[in-house]
């Protein structure tokens, strides 16, 4: 169950929220503040693993409670949810570690979606374990794998299809072969099968005879 503090200077909205929280799964409200001070209070006494934090507080702002969670010995995460809608307010937030920044007023299910991404990155952590590799890194901060580069011009994505089923069946494959198998030019099949090597799915391997120029084959890599 992941423990949450909600913060915010209007004790009505922070029932609300409060409300939103309790009817997503997983989730449990421990406490509501309704200042500065008291939220770090109440970080010290309830340790909750995720405080929902108002920038617009009645003794100091939400940016300087900020501040202060951060040099706490208990680990806590902020999510911050306010009216602050200027970009230097934001870009405080996010320097300060905010885990994410939902500008009033939102939604039931706005709310609710920050909270799955939130606990879905918590599972992710967990997962890994003490090490991490830098595709499960990527995906913790929404990284999106690299793709395939784009196609040159005057090639087809059918035809290149083809190239690579007929060199993921065969291994290894000049370009002539390569040819022969799919009924292209030799090059025609070589510029398909230099594309298969750029993007990372096959790689040039020279063979060496006994005399003349190495022979350039291909071998599927996937």
């Amino acid at each position: 169950m992941i423990k949450v503090l909600v913060v915010d200077d209007d004790f009505m909205v922070a029932r609300i929220h409060a409300g939103y929280v309790e009817r997503v799964q997983g989730f449990s409200v421990v406490a509501t503040a309704h200042s500065g001070q008291a939220a770090i209070a109440a970080v010290a006494q309830h340790r909750p693993d995720l405080v929902l934090l108002d920038i617009y507080l009645p003794d100091m702002s939400g940016l300087d409670v900020l501040r202060t969670l951060r040099g706490i010995a208990h680990p806590v995460d902020v999510l911050v949810i306010t009216a602050a809608r200027d970009v230097a307010t934001v870009q405080e937030a996010m320097r300060g570690g905010a885990v994410n920044y939902l500008i009033k007023p939102f939604t039931a299910a706005a709310l609710t979606d920050r909270l799955q991404r939130y606990a879905d990155t918590r599972r992710q952590l967990t997962a890994i374990g003490p090490t991490a590799e830098q595709d499960e890194v990527d995906r913790l901060f929404g990284v999106d794998p690299p793709g395939p580069p784009p196609l040159p011009k005057g090639l087809s994505a059918a035809t290149c299809a083809l190239v690579a089923d007929v060199l993921r069946e065969n291994g290894e494959l000049s370009a002539a072969e390569t040819a022969a198998l799919t009924g292209l030019s030799r090059v025609s099949a070589r510029r398909y099968l230099e594309y298969l090597c750029v993007s990372g799915r096959a790689e040039l391997r020279p063979r060496y005879g006994t005399a003349g120029r190495p022979e350039h084959r291909y071998r599927w890599t996937g």
